[in-house]
């Protein structure tokens, strides 16, 4: 066995870590360098922003050559996990310097907590091509908890705007908490759903999902973010993991301009969308829409979530009603699409409010026979 050399560094060491965060223990690095002591407070990591940990080695510090590490939640009882769960080998420098950026998937859990039903979350792309807008976006994926232990498993598929929403942190305008929601419908075996969350543009929000132009908004370029969907991101998360991809297990989800846009996914792809999530659709955008849905609207066995508040505007609630009546007054074949509208004469235009409906809209969609 070659002795192990002791290197000082002239060019400092960092390693980043990306991980699920919704896990709130704390993240260390242990290795040869600390003799695999597995909490020591010095080797922390620092979390620069949710799911992201930053380390790095003083400029002066004599590290063992190869270095060899790992990173725990405090324990060995807590050590990283490789994505089927079983204990992640040794990673290696043989030359332990510069930027190294690093993933874990999964966690040990402590044995003195309770299982953990939270969903994995993994970022997808923090820069994925959307080749119909000409633009780059960050891509979600939450996975159901126990994914990585289910090889033979597939899962539905619901994709949902608005990420920065949704999970995590939030945003300024609030947070549906579904990582948290999710967790909950696990205890009831109702959150078996892969949820693709795709971050909104800013500032061009409303105008990157609209379907329709306005003289107020601009042009619309709905139909070209749901070309990236059905055509681009689509086949691209059925590659990459084990989803059922027929159109009965695969949804589309949004609130506001988003909820617009689910109706329109569900007017203009009907052969991909047979579950959609519709909270507060802003119709006003475009009285069109109910002439789409005359047109378009193909009766393949649907069904259909809307949700709207009574503090949203005096239009909300009419207008979520006259779609519905549009809708029903097909005729033909209706009886396969089965609509649910949900109305609180005291719900707000709000992520809170949104996230209280998700889990009710997610066990009617996707688990419930009726």
């Amino acid at each position: 066995m070659l002795p192990i050399q002791v290197q000082t560094l002239t060019e400092t060491l960092v390693l980043e870590l990306t991980t699920p965060y919704t896990d709130k223990r704390p993240v260390y690095i242990t290795g040869n360098f600390c003799k695999w002591y597995p909490d020591l407070e010095e080797y922390r990591m620092t979390e620069t922003e949710p799911g992201h940990y930053t380390f790095e080695f003083p400029a002066d510090a004599e590290l063992p050559v190869p270095l060899e590490y790992k990173y725990t939640r405090g324990g060995w009882d807590q050590v990283e996990l490789d994505r089927y769960g079983q204990q992640h080998p040794n990673r290696v420098l043989q030359e332990p310097h510069g930027l190294i950026k690093d993933q874990v998937i999964r966690w040990q859990k402590d044995s003195t907590r309770k299982s953990d039903l939270m969903p994995i979350i993994e970022v997808l792309s923090e820069t994925f091509e959307i080749p119909q807008l000409n633009k780059k976006r960050r891509v979600h994926v939450l996975l159901p908890h126990d994914y990585y232990e289910e090889p033979d498993r597939r899962y539905p598929v619901l994709y949902m705007t608005d990420a920065q929403n949704l999970f995590g942190e939030g945003s300024p305008y609030g947070n549906w908490e579904l990582d948290k929601a999710l967790t909950e419908l696990a205890k009831q075996d109702a959150a078996d759903v892969i949820i693709v969350a795709i971050d909104h543009a800013g500032d061009d929000r409303v105008q990157e999902f609209s379907p329709y132009d306005s003289p107020n908004l601009g042009k619309g370029l709905g139909a070209s973010f749901l070309k990236f969907v059905t055509d681009t991101l689509k086949s691209f998360v059925d590659e990459q993991y084990r989803t059922l991809p027929d159109r009965l297990n695969t949804g589309m989800g949004g609130s506001s301009v988003g909820g617009l846009l689910s109706i329109y996914a569900a007017l203009m792809y009907p052969n991909i969308f047979g579950r959609l999530m519709i909270f507060s659709p802003s119709l006003w955008i475009s009285r069109r829409i109910y002439f789409d849905a005359i047109h378009f609207f193909e009766p393949f066995e649907t069904r259909i979530y809307i949700y709207g508040g009574g503090k949203e505007g005096d239009e909300m609630i009419p207008n979520i009603h006259k779609l519905q009546e549009t809708l029903q007054n097909q005729g033909f074949g209706y009886k396969r699409v089965k609509i649910k509208t949900a109305i609180d004469p005291k719900g707000q235009h709000s992520e809170k409010r949104w996230g209280k409906e998700f889990p009710v809209a997610l066990k009617w969609l996707f688990f419930e026979k009726e």
